[in-house]
């Protein structure tokens, strides 16, 4: 291990690890080598050689997390300071700013702290202060007062803390153009004054800021400690595995020297970018004299002087916060830009998608009459002409599909209650009773008209109920449909909502009560009269009546057996009807007509059904419900439309969201392009 003479200047790379001589150089790294003695270590002032090439880009973002931009889900390039308490965070943090941050018992830090560094050629310092929207001026000598007064705004008097930032801004000649957010020291322990749950407080607020890849986390560590017992090592590992993204800070090295340079080179605990060791300001030393006493102790003492000059002091920390830096933004800002771009584009769609702010009745009017005639193409795509391109996904708004399947379910149900199969030991028992019944003074082989009209309306009351359930689930299904679409229509009028709803549901109601109407006169008619031209009922009746000869002949003749089978009805017994053959031949033939029109019968209750269907969503959709939906809106006086006018407070709440968000991405966007055009000269 060398004492660095043969070490690669501190600008040729940033190094994963170092031991001794041998250095691994990163994916992060500038080639560039800087000004200086080959292989000393850089002294004060602690201005980088690329301070004046990336100012742009830094003042670029940090323009941009003065706009809040994160509050669009985009994220930042960030430097950001995480360490125990006592750490020496804070020490590390005025070395780099020249200037002395708050201290005391406890935590000192209670909310992020943005500091803005900026080199600036005045030997007068500016200093400010920026929280809650406005702007405080302070200076060196009460930067510590200005800080605690601040924090104390934000987070409230006491020792508790807050996720809301506090901007530190320093401009001062010598010092490195940096921004970091430092936060708050993690303490397991609550002290008096502290809630409980103040671990799990810093810990949320901690990996909300490392967590996302943009975040460059700068680890402070105390060389009298066991790295790997530190808790901000393990958070950092949490969200930084590989260590890429993490440059530790060993502080107090004067007083703990003794195995500090094995600590660094064996790295047990992955620091991707890198460690470098510094001298903590001690009493009343000025920012100067510190620096002087730095250099002298890692020049000189006899174990401190073995690490790499690379690897020691606060310029050694500043030129590598500088360079991880600048490489960081050249590599986000692109990704940036997009997301701005997209987000910008995404908010704008959505902006214009929401209603017009209305001003007029006849502003209203156009718009009412818009979301009718929107609303009715869309029931004409799904409910007459089977198109579902709007509700591709959501099988229930496919509703000829459905409703034709709701038919065929109606239709079988029909089948299945009137086809129920009579005991083989009962058959022809109830013609047979109705026939004799029914008989009169009259020519004998002449079925009288009311057995067959009695059997008839008999079978249609077993089947009365159906046709009614069918009416009402189809409506039921139909209105639901209806309403969906009006709402998914009117969705940027809530005003409108509950009474668009209603008068969906009113004029469904009025068809449902006409197709029920119309339902019973069907029923009535089929009990009432028995009608057919269809040849089918002939044609079925001649093959029904094609097994009287078998059936009177096993009548007839004692010695065959009494079973026999006939198509429809199964296996027979006729030993219950031997003896009156005339009566049974007659039974015979009334069974086997009334079952030829009974199919006649059901097919006529299914497709009579269908076409009302059909004929009713037609002029539903086509006539009626315009109609219907304007009078139960608009209203008699015409002031229903007044509601329009009235824009609701989420529609308003989220225009404004969007118009806020539109004018950020906006700004940002013009932020970003200014330097963009720049970022390919730069020679970095």
């Amino acid at each position: 291990m060398g004492s660095g003479k043969n070490n690669r200047r501190v600008g040729s790379g940033i190094k994963t690890r170092s031991h001794g001589d041998d250095t691994t150089e990163q994916s992060l790294a500038l080639a560039t080598t800087l000004p200086g003695e080959e292989g000393g270590a850089i002294h004060a002032p602690i201005v980088s050689y690329y301070n004046d090439r990336i100012r742009p880009l830094l003042d670029a973002v940090d323009r941009l997390r003065h706009l809040k931009i994160t509050s669009e889900g985009i994220q930042l390039p960030t430097i950001v300071v995480v360490g125990d308490q006592s750490s020496g965070k804070s020490s590390v943090l005025e070395s780099l700013a020249g200037i002395s941050l708050p201290r005391g018992q406890g935590i000192c830090t209670r909310v992020p702290l943005i500091m803005r560094l900026q080199n600036h050629r005045s030997p007068t310092p500016e200093l400010l202060l920026e929280f809650a929207g406005k702007t405080v001026p302070t200076d060196e000598r009460h930067v510590a007062e200005a800080i605690v007064a601040a924090t104390d705004e934000i987070a409230g008097n006491g020792k508790g803390i807050s996720n809301h930032p506090l901007t530190l801004i320093v401009k001062k000649n010598g010092v490195p153009d940096l921004t970091m957010v430092d936060l708050p020291g993690i303490t397991r322990v609550p002290v008096h004054g502290q809630p409980d749950d103040i671990y799990e407080q810093i810990s949320k607020i901690i990996m909300e800021f490392i967590t996302p890849e943009e975040s460059i986390i700068l680890n402070v560590l105390s060389a009298s400690v066991d790295f790997t017992t530190c808790e901000s090592i393990r958070m950092s590992q949490q969200v930084d595995r590989t260590g890429q993204r993490t440059l530790a800070v060993v502080t107090k090295a004067d007083k703990s020297p003794e195995g500090l340079l094995e600590k660094v080179t064996a790295d047990d605990v992955s620091i991707g970018l890198g460690y470098v060791c510094v001298r903590n300001r001690i009493g009343e030393e000025s920012y100067e004299q510190a620096r002087v006493e730095e250099t002298n102790l890692f020049d000189t003492h006899f174990l401190l002087s073995r690490i790499s000059k690379s690897m020691v002091g606060i310029p050694v920390l500043a030129q590598k916060l500088v360079q991880i830096q600048a490489t960081l933004i050249v590599k986000c800002l692109p990704d940036i830009v997009r997301k701005i771009n997209d987000k910008l584009t995404s908010n704008i769609e959505d902006l214009n998608k929401l209603p017009q702010n209305l001003s007029s009745i006849a502003e209203a009017m156009t718009a009412f009459m818009h979301i009718l005639g929107s609303a009715k193409e869309s029931l004409r795509k799904i409910l007459l002409r089977g198109e579902f391109d709007e509700y591709p996904d959501e099988s229930e708004m496919h509703c000829t599909a459905r409703l034709s399947e709701m038919l065929n379910q109606y239709s079988e149900e029909m089948n299945s209650k009137s086809g129920g199969q009579e005991l083989k030991t009962t058959f022809l028992i109830d013609e047979m009773r109705v026939l004799e019944e029914t008989k009169a003074i009259g020519l004998p082989n002449f079925l009288p008209r009311a057995a067959f009209l009695t059997l008839l309306q008999k079978k249609v009351k077993g089947i009365y109920i159906t046709p009614f359930e069918f009416v009402e689930k189809t409506w039921g299904y139909i209105e639901n449909v209806v309403v969906s679409v009006l709402m998914k229509h009117s969705e940027n009028y809530p005003q409108l909502l509950s009474s668009t709803r209603r008068a969906a549901q009113n004029f469904v109601a009025l068809k449902k009560k006409q197709s029920v109407d119309w339902v019973r006169d069907l029923v009535e008619m089929e009990k009432l009269t028995d009608y057919t031209c269809h040849p089918e009922y002939v044609s079925l009746w001649n093959n029904l009546m094609a097994h009287q000869n078998a059936f009177t002949e096993i009548l007839n003749d004692h010695s065959k057996p009494t079973e026999m089978r006939i198509e429809g009805f199964g296996d027979v017994d006729v030993a219950h009807l031997r003896g009156n053959v005339v009566q049974v031949q007659e039974a015979f033939d009334l069974k086997m007509r009334l079952t030829a029109y009974w199919r006649i019968v059901l097919r006529r209750m299914a497709d009579c059904m269908a076409l009302h269907l059909l004929y009713s969503i037609h002029n539903l959709v086509n006539k009626e419900m315009e109609m219907q939906i304007i009078n139960e809106i608009i209203g008699a006086d015409g002031n229903g439309l007044q509601r329009m006018l009235e824009e609701s407070p989420l529609v308003a709440d989220k225009r404004k969201r969007l118009n806020n968000s539109v004018k950020l991405l906006k700004e940002s966007k013009e932020v970003v392009a200014k330097i963009m055009d720049n970022i390919a000269t730069l020679a970095l």
